[in-house]
């Protein structure tokens, strides 16, 4: 099925691709993979490049923009741009707890096994097979530069250039590593914003402490604790977002004819902040983005219990925000994780994840790379990508502190050079 509509002089097609679920078993199940075509009206009908745009998550689905989004305005400019729904997001096929209800455990895990970037990646030659386009520019952002990688590893064919953003992966590393590197960066960033709000401490302590004496529910029924209060850290990580959390704990507590209690808007908030609820590709194979041949066995849960305990609070002790880290226990509280919790140890467990990367064929690369990476990234650890692109021949980066992990939102006309 194809449609289209044209908004501010941009013309935007809408895609639909039937696409196997396990590329070993092309007769086997099928998705629907979508992808949406944006192209200047004006150059509609010149034979324009193509880029195709890989989301960061895993797990989220291509942006819904319009033409003044800063990258795509852009790219706009030269390519012809398909923003790809990697499979289970959005329209592609999506992978919720609705989609997944009627499948036992392991029907459950092994499905999930299958959205991983070596699918993915799959899933986007085959649409450019059908389309019939020799070769495309690739744009990676977070997880969408892991994706980048897996596509120059296996499929460098099928590219005239890639462009990454914030997300060049170690190549080898186990994701035990990956956490160590990013709870340090965690605790810099916990530092850098209690020394701009002096006064959030003491707050965020004060809620965490109201939390462990009280019963608070979430607008959806679900009992908030500190370890989901906790998880709201994962903004840190992000351009711009220092303010607005300042004013979110600021608001935190209402008085009432019984007492202090916590905001209905707060708590509303706070329920919003769990994307895990609506996207769990996310909370099952975060960690499994790093797995070759290996098990995650809840390593940022093991490396926190053991390396980094001062994120575990105590009352009297300071407080601290984690980040982009996903724990055993979400399976236990997050109400639309619950369901899933059995699969989610199958896939923790789970030790034949196949090769998402070929270090020795990065060494000939002959494809255009051509990297922003972000010195205090939160998320992706610096040194972990210096290390990678010495690898990995015909690439560049620029390693800028201007800009945090999400440089692209914030700045992508300056970002994206053609």
């Amino acid at each position: 099925m194809q449609n289209a509509f044209i908004d501010n002089g941009v013309s935007y097609r809408q895609h639909y691709f039937q696409l196997p679920l396990d590329y070993r078993q092309p007769q086997g199940k099928s998705l629907t993979v979508f992808a949406r075509e944006v192209v200047d009206i004006a150059k509609d009908n010149t034979d324009l490049p193509w880029l195709v745009y890989f989301q960061g998550g895993p797990g989220f689905p291509s942006p819904r923009p319009d033409s003044g989004l800063g990258w795509l305005k852009r790219a706009l400019k030269q390519y012809r741009v398909l923003l790809l729904d990697q499979r289970g997001t959005g329209l592609s096929s999506p992978l919720t707890t609705q989609t997944l209800s009627h499948m036992d455990p392991d029907q459950q895990a092994d499905y999930i096994s299958h959205f991983r970037a070596n699918n993915i990646v799959r899933d986007a030659e085959a649409i450019r097979e059908q389309l019939g386009v020799k070769k495309w520019a690739i744009l990676g952002q977070s997880f969408g530069g892991f994706c980048a990688l897996t596509y120059l590893s296996f499929f460098p064919e099928g590219l005239s250039r890639a462009y990454i953003t914030g997300g060049v992966p170690s190549l080898t590393r186990p994701a035990d590593d990956v956490y160590r590197a990013t709870y340090q960066r965690v605790l810099d960033k916990n530092a850098a914003f209690f020394a701009q709000f002096p006064s959030a401490q003491q707050r965020c302590i004060e809620i965490a402490d109201y939390l462990r004496s009280n019963d608070v529910k979430l607008p959806n029924g679900q009992k908030f604790t500190v370890e989901q209060f906790q998880q709201i850290g994962i903004n840190l990580g992000r351009s711009s977002a220092n303010l607005p959390m300042y004013y979110l704990l600021e608001d935190a507590f209402v008085e009432t004819a019984g007492g202090k209690v916590l905001n209905t808007a707060f708590l509303q908030a706070m329920l919003m902040e769990q994307s895990y609820q609506t996207n769990p590709i996310y909370a099952f194979l975060h960690e499994p983005i790093y797995n070759q041949g290996e098990a995650s066995n809840w390593s940022a849960h093991r490396v926190r219990n053991t390396e980094f305990t001062q994120f575990n609070y105590t009352q009297g002790n300071p407080f601290l925000f984690t980040g982009e880290m996903v724990y055993p226990w979400m399976f236990d509280q997050m109400k639309s994780l619950l369901p899933l919790r059995s699969a989610a140890e199958i896939l923790a467990a789970k030790k034949d994840w196949p090769a998402l990367y070929d270090p020795a064929k990065l060494t000939t690369n002959r494809v255009p790379v051509a990297c922003t990476v972000y010195a205090e990234d939160m998320y992706v650890e610096m040194d972990y990508s210096r290390e990678t692109l010495k690898g990995v021949a015909n690439s560049r980066a620029w390693i800028t502190n201007e800009y945090e992990h999400n440089g692209l939102r914030a700045d992508g006309e300056r970002i994206l050079v053609g």
